[in-house]
């Protein structure tokens, strides 16, 4: 038996001294390698500043390095990792290559953003409900005790 046959008949791993249950979503609709480099691409500040600028419209290579002061061979790198993030395309024609923005590449890491945010909101509300019921509780055992 994988591993991962294991997480999904509810397997157990040690945690310590005791035992925890893996929660494993079997649902999972977003690509791990695509995540992964997109948000690796993300990481750095440049490569946002590079996004930024081509929601703008398209640029060359060349204009995104005297923009952000680097040779030309450094925003190359930094293009490339944008592209094989599938975030950017690029196109040569001559001499001059020139990036585009895939409108709709950061739609997966959006999705898991999003999804991330939908759970932890629910579990706020839960808290404030708890929260909200021991106050009452408080409340309701602090006028029976006058």
């Amino acid at each position: 038996m994988t591993r991962l046959d294991a997480l999904e008949r509810g397997a157990t791993r040690p945690c310590g001294s005791s035992t925890h249950p893996v929660s494993l979503n079997l649902m999972v609709q977003y690509s791990t390698g695509r995540l992964d480099a997109s948000f690796g691409a993300l990481s750095d500040a440049t490569r946002r500043g590079v996004l930024e600028q081509l929601e703008r419209g398209e640029a060359s290579i060349t204009m995104l390095a005297d923009q952000f002061h680097m040779t030309l061979t450094g925003m190359k790198k930094h293009v490339g990792v944008l592209e094989q993030a599938g975030l950017v395309t690029t196109e040569k024609v001559g001499r001059v290559r020139t990036c585009r923005l895939d409108p709709g590449a950061l739609g997966d890491a959006a999705a898991w953003i999003e999804a991330r945010r939908r759970v932890w909101n629910a579990r706020l509300d839960a808290l404030e409900q708890v929260v909200q019921a021991l106050k009452r509780k408080e409340d309701a055992d602090g006028r029976q005790g006058q």
